[in-house]
């Protein structure tokens, strides 16, 4: 009898044991459709707001694909282009389901450089949960996490605030940003960082200086 009851208690645990592990399985499954989903959406914004600004340029008599544009069996190399200016920055930045990704230390020690570091975090996120709330774009600024000591500042409304985890650069979290993002939709990086801006540009993002960025931040 007592080993009946052992064999009992084992088998009980086993299926505990097995049902756990069909659970996680199924949250996991899960939370993979939905990040699916949320990507698909995306594309699909991003798709849509292509569309719309195609039919209002040929309602004004403006300038649709030209012939070349349209011939069959090749395409284009997908390669992002440098924003060399504000005024360039600010015509991004109108584009439907944009997602502007910030260097953070790189944009903030450009444009506060007499600040601790603390401080530079704080005005820089505030600045771009501003300049969020004017434009609706997706913002998000990557800190480094190495030497973190105070608190770090919460988002602003709009804005995702993220630090690289320990032995992670700052400059890795970009490029993992970009790639994760579905093929053709609109990604501006705003860095000076010259192995960045290439590695993200190769990838399909616009690539925007930080003395840029910082001109809009105050141009407002």
């Amino acid at each position: 009898a007592p080993e009946l009851v052992a064999d009992g208690v084992t088998e009980r645990r086993r299926a505990d044991r097995d049902a756990a592990e069909v659970a996680a399985a199924r949250q996991a499954a899960r939370e993979a459709r939905k990040a699916d989903e949320v990507r698909l959406s995306l594309l699909i914004d991003t798709l849509g707001g292509a569309v719309t600004g195609l039919r209002r340029e040929l309602a004004l008599g403006g300038r649709g694909p030209r012939p070349g544009d349209l011939v069959a069996g090749a395409s284009a190399a997908r390669s992002g282009s440098a924003v060399d200016g504000v005024s360039a920055l600010e015509a991004l930045l109108a584009v439907p389901s944009l997602h502007l990704v910030v260097d953070g230390y790189n944009v903030s020690k450009t444009g506060y450089p007499d600040l601790t570091l603390a401080d530079q975090r704080t005005r820089l996120v505030s600045q771009l949960g501003a300049l969020a709330a004017r434009t609706g774009v997706e913002v998000t600024v990557v800190f480094d996490g190495a030497g973190v000591v105070t608190a770090p500042p919460r988002g602003s409304r709009g804005v995702r605030v993220l630090f690289s985890d320990p032995g992670v650069l700052a400059d890795d979290v970009i490029r993992d940003l970009v790639a994760a993002e579905p093929q053709g939709r609109p990604v501006v990086v705003a860095t000076s960082d010259r192995a960045v801006v290439q590695s993200v540009r190769t990838s399909g993002a616009h690539a925007v200086p930080s003395a840029v960025l910082i001109a809009k931040l105050v141009r407002g």
